[in-house]
């Protein structure tokens, strides 16, 4: 099986503000808006080097996405930028009629997102932005893995023509995609073959998939592992072919399993190739306060969860 290394942790936020960075000095028409995050989005540097395209709206995020908007217009190509939580529940109206329903050209960045966020608690976590997002319709929603991945999706999505729904977190994780890796949207990676289970992840559980795969190879079983960094658009023909070898899945993420990923490929599924899956998410909760690590052992969002689903779906082939 191909192994693939950490090669050092790092925040995906960090990636994020890397990326936006590097749009910085390449594209001018990239404005950047926050809401009194700007630390914590990593937005520092850009608004260092363009102050003049640097806006920053306070704690009002609804007036921070009609602002976007109507940047639009101009020609410009508006980055906004707070928590995963604020980012959509807070103001799902102004991007829904603003942004959505008029195909405005913004980029939705959302840091902090899903029960990583950690000792804040349940009030600002979000296990449900990817279902918000996802259902409104010519929305692409990105949920990256690590920092490079976070960087390259940044720097792609300011090409992309539409609204975009970038997700990624706030703690340090294994740092494992290729440094200056391509980024095509809509495109899953596969990162291993297998015959046994297909093991699709997004975001911060495709680190843990990939070890989950190494636990499953000692056993014996042989795990196809593929890193679904964008949600909608889906790759239905990379999971398909997958699923198609192996006869059963496993879905990851950290998100509640209503309306996630994990309901994605089940609808792709049914339609095309239907085989037993299950799901390794939040299980319809709220979150709570602890440290990240913690919140992933307790709410079973790590590898050994993956490998206990594993096992199980196997068995119902």
């Amino acid at each position: 099986m191909k192994e693939y290394k950490d090669t050092g942790k790092k925040d995906t936020r960090s990636g994020f503000g890397a990326g936006l960075t590097e749009l910085g000095k390449s594209n001018e028409n990239v404005v950047a808006l926050c809401a009194d995050l700007t630390g914590s989005l990593k937005m520092d540097e850009f608004k260092a080097n363009h102050p003049e395209r640097f806006f920053q709206v306070g704690i009002a995020e609804a007036n921070m996405m009609g602002m976007a908007a109507g940047m639009t217009i101009g020609g410009k190509i508006p980055f906004t930028g707070t928590f995963a939580n604020f980012s959509t529940g807070r103001v799902y109206d102004q991007i829904r009629q603003s942004i959505a329903y008029s195909g405005k050209n913004v980029k939705v960045c959302a840091s902090h997102a899903g029960i990583t966020l950690g000792e804040d608690g349940a009030t600002h976590q979000i296990l449900e932005d990817i279902g918000l997002m996802k259902m409104l319709p010519g929305m692409t929603v990105i949920n990256t893995c690590d920092y490079n991945q976070t960087k390259a999706a940044t720097i792609a999505i300011a090409k992309h023509k539409g609204p975009v729904y970038l997700r990624f977190g706030r703690p340090k994780v294994a740092n494992f995609t290729a440094e200056n890796g391509t980024f095509e949207i809509g495109k899953a990676v596969n990162l291993q073959e297998g015959v046994d289970v297909t093991i699709v992840a997004t975001g911060h559980l495709v680190w843990e998939a990939l070890e989950a795969a190494k636990t499953l190879n000692e056993d014996g079983i042989s795990a196809a592992v593929i890193n679904i960094h964008t949600i909608k658009p889906l790759d239905a023909k990379a999971i398909v072919d997958s699923v198609k070898k192996t006869g059963c899945v496993v879905t990851a993420e950290e998100h509640n399993y209503l309306g996630g990923l994990g309901e994605s490929v089940a609808r792709v599924l049914s339609q095309q190739h239907p085989a037993p899956q299950e799901f390794v998410a939040t299980q319809d909760t709220f979150g709570e306060s602890g440290t990240p690590e913690q919140l992933m052992e307790k709410y079973g969002l790590n590898a050994a969860a993956i490998v206990k689903a594993a096992k199980k779906v196997i068995d119902r082939k």
